[in-house]
C-alpha cells in the first residue's frame, strides 16, 4: 500500500514537473491589417517577420459585422457578436425620437459586454491585466492598469507616469484631436511603460494609424505600406521592452488584427432611397462600410423599405431577421440593438450616412473600408504567435479569431469555458 502510494505521489509530483511554468501574455492588435497584406515579400514589416520565422503565422477569419469593437470583442470572449453584445463601435441604444438609434463607445464595459472575458479569468485566477487603447473596456473592474483611448491627466496611470517622467501632462493636452501617429506614439508609450514597471500578466495592446490611413487612401497604397512600417517599428519597441524587463523568455506575444479591408470607388447613401420613397421618419439605414443596418419603426413597413431599397445601384444583398442568426448576427426581437434589415454592398461601393445628392455617387477619392460580410476573404486578418511556449511551426492553416480568448486563456493557465473557440495549436 505504501509502495503505491509512493508512486501516485511521484506520478502527481512528475506531472507537476512536467507542465510549463505560467508565463506573460502580450496581445498587440494593428488595427486594419489585413491578411493578404502579409503575402506580399517586400512589405517593409522586419519586426513582424522576424516573429513570423521563430512562430507561427496564419490567415483569421473574422466575425459578422468586421468592424472594430465587435471583432476586438470576439478576440477576447471567444464567442461571436450575437452572444457578446457589439454589433458597432459602441453599444447601439434607442433613442425614442429621430434618428431612432445612436452609438454610445464610452459606456462602461460590464453595460457592453454580455459575454465572459478572458481578462475577467485572469484576474479571477490571480493575475494582473492591462489596456491600451483598447476597446469596450471602459472601467473595467478585472483590468489592474488601464491607459484608455483618451488619456487624461488626471487618470491614475497617466498621473503616475507623469510623475515618473514617462510622459508630460503637455503630452495629453488636446489629445482627442492629435493626429493619429502621435496618438500611437503615446500608446506605445504607456505599453512600455507598464511593461517595465507593473509587468502585468496580460497586456492588451491596440494601434489605430494603419486603420486610418486605410480608410483615408485605400489598402495596397503608398500610404498604407508607410502606416504598416511605423505599426512595425511601435511593435519593435513593445518588444524590446519585454528584453529590457527581463520577461522575454517567458512572454507570449500575439499579434493580431480586427478586420481586413477593401477598396471603393462610389459611395451608397441608402437614407437618401428612403427619403425620396417618402419613408426617411419611418426607416433609417446606419452605414458600417461594406454593410448598413435597416430600423424601421413598423414592422409592417418592411416590404415598402425593401422594395425602396431593392435594385439601388451598388446595394448587393438585402437580409431579412431571418437570415440573421446563420451570420452570427441577433434577431431584434432578442436584441434591439440591430435593425430588420442587413444591406450588403457589392465590390468597390460602401455605405455611407451622407443625406443630400444622389443615393449612389462617385467617391471624392478611392476610399477604403470594412465591415463587408465575413465569407469576403478581403475582411481576413492576421495572426501571429511567437515566443515562450511557440514552436516555430511557420504557416498554420486558417484560425479563426474565436480562438485567440481560448489560446491566451491556455498561456495563462486559466478558464474560459464561455469560448467556443479552440485554442490555436501553437505549441
Amino acid at each position: 500500500m505504501l509502495k503505491i502510494r509512493c508512486s501516485l505521489l511521484l506520478m502527481a509530483a512528475m506531472a507537476v514537473q512536467a507542465q510549463p511554468p505560467r508565463g506573460k501574455v502580450v496581445v498587440i492588435s494593428l488595427d486594419g491589417f489585413p491578411a493578404y497584406a502579409l503575402d506580399d515579400p517586400k512589405l517593409p514589416v522586419p519586426t513582424l517577420r522576424r516573429l513570423m520565422r521563430n512562430g507561427v503565422h496564419a490567415t483569421m477569419t473574422t466575425i459578422n459585422p468586421t468592424v472594430t469593437w465587435p471583432n476586438h470583442t470576439a478576440m477576447v470572449t471567444g464567442v461571436p457578436a450575437d452572444q457578446h453584445g457589439l454589433l458597432a463601435n459602441g453599444t447601439i441604444t434607442r433613442t425614442g425620437t429621430w434618428p431612432p438609434i445612436k452609438v454610445e463607445p464610452f459606456l462602461e464595459k460590464t453595460k457592453m459586454v454580455h459575454a465572459p472575458t478572458v481578462y475577467d479569468a485572469a484576474h479571477r485566477g490571480g493575475l494582473t491585466t492591462a489596456q491600451v487603447d483598447w476597446v469596450a473596456i471602459e472601467n473595467a473592474p478585472t483590468i489592474s492598469w488601464a491607459f484608455r483611448e483618451w488619456p487624461s491627466a488626471d487618470g491614475p496611470l497617466e498621473k503616475e507616469m507623469i510623475a515618473k517622467g514617462a510622459i508630460t501632462a503637455a503630452d495629453l493636452e488636446g489629445f482627442t484631436k492629435a493626429n493619429i501617429l502621435y496618438r500611437d506614439q503615446i500608446w506605445t508609450k504607456a505599453a512600455e511603460y507598464l511593461i517595465l514597471n507593473h509587468k502585468p500578466d496580460l497586456l492588451l495592446f491596440h494601434l489605430l494609424t494603419l486603420d486610418s490611413e486605410h480608410h483615408t487612401y485605400g489598402p495596397n497604397t503608398l500610404a498604407g505600406r508607410t502606416a504598416m512600417a511605423f505599426v512595425d517599428a511601435c511593435v519593435e519597441k513593445i518588444v524590446n521592452a519585454v528584453q529590457a524587463a527581463g520577461l522575454a523568455d517567458r512572454t507570449t506575444f500575439l499579434v493580431v488584427s480586427d478586420h481586413g479591408f477593401k477598396a471603393y470607388k462610389s459611395q451608397i447613401r441608402a437614407n437618401i432611397a428612403l427619403q425620396q420613397a417618402g419613408l426617411d421618419t419611418k426607416a433609417y439605414v446606419l452605414p458600417e462600410g461594406g454593410t448598413a443596418y435597416v430600423y424601421v419603426s413598423e414592422d409592417a413597413l418592411i416590404p415598402r423599405v425593401r422594395a425602396a431599397l431593392t435594385g439601388v445601384e451598388g446595394i448587393d444583398r438585402i437580409f431579412g431577421a431571418t437570415e440573421f442568426p446563420a451570420l452570427g448576427l441577433p434577431v431584434p426581437e432578442k436584441d434591439p440593438q440591430f435593425g430588420q434589415l442587413l444591406l450588403s454592398a457589392k465590390e468597390g461601393y460602401s455605405f455611407s450616412g451622407a443625406t443630400g445628392g444622389p443615393v449612389t455617387a462617385a467617391a471624392p477619392q478611392t476610399g477604403g473600408s470594412h465591415g463587408y460580410l465575413a465569407s469576403d476573404p478581403d475582411m481576413n486578418a492576421i495572426f501571429i504567435a511567437s515566443g515562450y511556449r511557440v514552436r516555430a511551426q511557420g504557416r498554420l492553416g486558417e484560425v479563426s479569431n474565436l480562438a485567440i480568448a481560448p489560446t491566451i486563456a491556455q498561456l495563462l493557465g486559466v478558464k474560459l469555458p464561455s469560448a467556443q473557440g479552440r485554442p490555436v495549436p501553437i505549441n
